[in-house]
């Protein structure tokens, strides 16, 4: 999921639990409403955290041979 998606749940969650007063049997547009806001600040927190880690500095090996005539295993 990435910021688009992440912000467009929470998007769609707070109009389904402000802006919309309709009554659907079975189902309570509110929770729903809450749930997708939830759903969507955390598909951002873990977005923002995947793509920290990739930006992380790693580790360079390098093997050196000082024999020229024999080849590198």
């Amino acid at each position: 999921m990435g910021i688009g998606v992440g912000i467009l749940l929470i998007v769609i969650g707070a109009i389904l639990t402000f802006a919309v007063d309709a009554t659907v049997s079975g189902i309570n547009l509110d929770v729903v409403g809450w749930i997708l806001m939830l759903a969507g600040a955390a598909g951002l927190i873990l977005f923002v955290y995947f793509s920290q880690r990739r930006r992380a500095p790693r580790a360079v090996v390098t093997e050196r041979y000082d024999d020229p005539g024999q080849p590198p295993l």
